[in-house]
């Protein structure tokens, strides 16, 4: 150990995470204590990563921690999160920023203060490629001024900000790859929530439970999609055909447009979401690449309204992995078994139902007989606690008939998965 480089032993320290057990590595010898203060590239403080924090006055709080980030020369990363057991005072949080900010890399900040604290001022033209903010509140953006020119990553979580802020924020990050907004309090100016994003250089988008009236992001280079627990009434996505996953889970949206970026389509996946499958499918029609389908839980809006298979098997060439949620609730049969398209690149199957009956084992047979080289089939079901005499029987019925039925597809390897 005594010849490892003091550099070396600062990566290390690094790699800990957590500021206290760092403080008590730092403990073991005076080469380490030195590794500690001018070789540390990264800081952890976390209220949940040890609970004696929470034992802790706020003034004393404050006093530790800054006494921590005070003995450290070049911090890379810095990451504090804190429970709103402790609102701390402005100055000494400006402190901690102004103090790290011109080495600063990547900042995780969740502190609630007293009053509130602009990160965008102290850390704006710096050197700051990773940004995570939570439960702040973000007010009259100046792109000239607060600007982030080496920002690759943003993420805003039960941030309190206007559109045009937002918008603004965006434009103010030249370089951004990747953006992450989680439960936002949109500052309403009308009585229409409406934002509209721009930027030439995200790759990856991530939203969580928004709710707006009408959401239009234009972004160039897009390549990831993912909408989880949203409510919208209008989304659309502006873009050059560079969307490559598009993922849906419990979202509700009356009117969705993507066409403009659905040519290089590789994953589609929605979850929990009620359609109509006419104009979805037309809306991801174009792409020619499609590897994975995945439609699980879907509702439509009329009850005749079917998927058909052929649609599928003749629109999507190069699929390789699809999954089916199959709803017999009503009695009807969502996924037309018509035509004879084959899906010759399948070689990955996952039906799943709700309800049992006599048709999902029928539907299934025929998506074996459509999907010639499939390898793996992965069935999913839903059990429920009390059962019936009679739900027992069709249980047994349905797991005979697919041993049955698998003795014909001895190459396919199958599983089931209940809850």
């Amino acid at each position: 150990m005594d010849y490892l480089p003091v550099e070396v032993i600062g990566n290390i320290l690094s790699r800990l995470g957590g500021a206290r057990d760092v403080v008590i590595a730092s403990a073991t010898c005076r080469k380490w204590r030195e590794a500690y203060r001018k070789h540390l590239q990264s800081l952890t403080f976390n209220s949940a990563d040890w609970p004696f924090y929470r034992d802790l006055t706020t003034n004393r709080l404050e006093i530790l921690i800054t006494q921590t980030i005070f003995q450290t020369t070049g911090l890379q990363g810095l990451s504090i999160v804190m429970d709103d057991a402790n609102k701390f005072s402005a100055g000494t949080v400006m402190a901690w920023l102004m103090y790290t900010r011109d080495t600063l890399r990547r900042l995780s900040y969740n502190v609630r203060t007293t009053p509130n604290v602009n990160i965008l001022e102290i850390c704006g033209r710096q050197k700051l490629e990773d940004l995570v903010l939570a439960h702040n509140s973000i007010t009259g953006v100046e792109p000239s001024f607060q600007r982030f020119p080496c920002l690759r990553s943003l993420s805003l979580s039960y941030v309190s900000i206007s559109a045009l802020d937002l918008n603004l924020l965006l434009s103010a990050c030249p370089l951004i790859e990747s953006l992450e907004l989680v439960s936002l309090e949109i500052a309403m100016s009308d009585a229409q929530v409406t934002i509209e994003l721009s930027s030439p250089t995200l790759k990856s988008v991530y939203f969580d439970g928004i709710s707006l009236d009408k959401f239009i992001l234009e972004a160039d280079s897009i390549e990831f999609l993912h909408m989880k627990d949203c409510v919208l009434e209008l989304f659309e996505l502006i873009g050059n055909g560079t969307l490559k996953h598009f993922k849906l889970d419990d979202v509700s949206v009356i009117h969705l447009d993507i066409m403009e970026t659905s040519e290089s389509l590789e994953v589609v996946d929605v979850n929990h979401f009620t359609m109509v499958w006419p104009k979805f499918y037309q809306m991801i029609s174009r792409s020619q690449k499609l590897r994975k389908l995945r439609l699980w839980d879907v509702v439509f809006d009329d009850d005749d309204e079917i998927i058909d298979l052929e649609s599928i098997a003749a629109g999507f060439s190069q699929l390789t992995h699809l999954s089916l949620s199959y709803d017999l609730k009503d009695g009807a049969a969502h996924y037309s078994l018509q035509g004879t398209t084959q899906l010759v690149n399948v070689t990955v199957l996952e039906l799943g139902w709700t309800l049992i009956n006599d048709v999902f084992s029928i539907w299934v047979e025929e998506l074996l007989r459509r999907c010639p080289n499939l390898k793996k089939l992965i069935i999913y079901g839903v059990v429920s606690e009390t059962k019936t005499q009679g739900d027992c029987q069709i249980l047994a019925t349905f797991t005979w008939s697919i041993v049955q039925l698998m003795r014909k597809y001895i190459h396919v390897e199958v599983q089931f998965e209940y809850e």
